[in-house]
């Protein structure tokens, strides 16, 4: 698949379909995710990949335990009261049938990052949603679907007890992979002119 391809129509996948993904397209999505950008290059990430189906089932419940807590956000709040065939509405809906359906996932992958004693701070993602970006463009080029969700970090002591991971390393994003039920295809966004500015804040593109 030609690379610009895999970028436009590399879009959230929720809708899953519990076929097996083998484990040597497994090990090719995250040979991807360690040629990301790394700060210092010092590859502090960690990838857990969950295929237990206990594990799974524990790991899901948590994830509905912290949707409902996203619900409350503004935001996803407002998106509730959104006509079903609007963007928010339908993003909404595909949300809903993730947090019901997570353990139906074949494959969780918990991207993680070691944070060697540094105060987590926007800048650390830099080391580790580069990696993350990687896993979904692979699994698109492979016609796996994929979404990156935060939703776990809800629950994050308890998920962390849950799969052991030890003091200093955050868990940064939660990637359901599965082959879709649905279409992949370009997702709806603004245009590219009303989010750019040239040289200062404010000051509009030439096109």
């Amino acid at each position: 698949m030609d690379l610009f391809e895999a970028i436009h129509t590399q879009r959230a996948i929720r809708r899953l379909k519990p076929d097996p993904i083998p484990d040597s397209v497994i090990r090719q999505l995250l040979e991807a995710a360690i040629c990301a950008p790394s700060g210092g290059n010092r590859q502090g990430w960690v990838f857990i990949v969950i295929r237990d189906p206990d594990v799974k089932a524990r790991l899901a419940e948590l994830y509905r335990e912290g949707f409902q807590e996203l619900l409350k956000i503004p935001y996803y709040r407002d998106a509730g009261s959104a006509p079903p065939d609007s963007a928010a509405g339908k993003m909404l809906a595909s949300a809903h049938h993730l947090a019901e359906h997570l353990q139906e996932a074949p494959i969780l992958i918990l991207a993680c990052l070691k944070t060697e004693g540094t105060t987590p701070g926007i800048t650390m993602g830099s080391s580790i949603y580069p990696a993350v970006q990687n896993i979904l463009l692979a699994a698109r080029g492979l016609g796996i679907g994929s979404t990156l969700t935060t939703i776990h970090r809800f629950r994050d002591g308890q998920v962390k007890e849950l799969l052991g991971v030890p003091a200093g390393v955050e868990t940064a994003a939660l990637i359901p992979l599965g082959y879709p039920f649905g279409k992949f295809g370009r997702p709806p966004r603004k245009p590219v002119s009303e989010v750019t500015y040239f040289d200062r804040w404010g000051r509009p593109p030439p096109w």
